[in-house]
């Protein structure tokens, strides 16, 4: 599929159980493929669209899974306690050498290995993909001028790979206030490319930041840390719900730093 990138970061995806590995056990936790079993099929490998991650089973199944804001894939050699509550588990997948469990994961479907375009066919360009393209994902934006930065540059329709971490920060990177609309951002090209420049710099790190510490509690200019001091100026980040009244999720911005055009 064009755009997909291999991921090989363990525990981000079911990767440990890719390199043709044999499936000796599966166990769907969910209504809709409780019963499937796919175990003496091996697994191909795990790709990523955007968020959306696409584990290839066989020559004939795509596990398709994304982990929202609670969920995680754990790599663990058998018989190793889980870090996590059994309850939270929706997707066990074991090989001889490891088992691969998705917790609380968001979206869990398998789908036929052609359909897979059905499931990720409607997202942007994805920022660490191969066939990232800045230009269309500027075009993509411009098309709704009036909707708030922060939410354009989150739907993942527009450009795929950014979540509501990178959505704060890259406003605040760029001294854009998050409700800024789409047609008085003066360098939306370059928005867009910092948002490449940031996602490579973190693709192979576990901790995420966009201040270059990785040290805990230095990793973010604005993301939760409301009430707390700017780091460039001092006044205290604020947060507010943004977005669709069925989507709404948190946005921090610094009210000196980012103020209202």
């Amino acid at each position: 599929m064009p755009g997909e990138r291999l991921v090989q970061v363990p525990g981000g995806a079911p990767d440990g159980v890719s390199l043709g590995h044999v499936l000796t056990r599966t166990d769907f936790r969910v209504p809709e493929h409780a019963t499937l079993d796919l175990a003496g099929r091996p697994v191909v490998g795990t790709v990523a669209r955007g968020k959306h991650l696409l584990t290839r089973i066989g020559d004939d199944h795509t596990l398709h899974t994304h982990l929202k804001m609670e969920g995680a894939w754990h790599l663990y050699r058998p018989g190793t306690r889980w870090r996590r509550p059994t309850h939270e588990a929706r997707v066990v997948l074991e090989t001889e050498p490891w088992s691969a469990v998705g917790f609380a994961l968001g979206v869990v479907e398998v789908v036929p290995r052609g359909d897979e375009d059905q499931v990720v066919g409607h997202l942007g360009p994805d920022l660490l993909g191969p066939d990232w393209d800045p230009d269309e994902a500027v075009r993509r934006l411009s098309e709704t001028p009036d909707r708030a930065v922060a939410d354009a540059i989150l739907d993942q329709r527009n450009l795929a790979g950014i979540g509501n971490l990178y959505k704060s920060e890259l406003c605040f990177l760029a001294g854009l206030h998050p409700w800024t609309p789409v047609a008085q951002v003066s360098s939306l090209d370059r928005l867009v490319r910092r948002a490449h420049v940031v996602l490579d710099a973190n693709k192979e790190r576990v901790e995420q930041t966009t201040t270059g510490d990785t040290r805990r509690g230095r990793r973010t200019w604005v993301y939760r840390r409301d009430k707390q001091p700017c780091r460039r100026c001092g006044t205290p980040v604020r947060v507010s719900m943004q977005g669709p009244d069925t989507q709404e999720r948190a946005t921090y911005w610094c009210p000196t730093c980012q103020p209202e055009a």
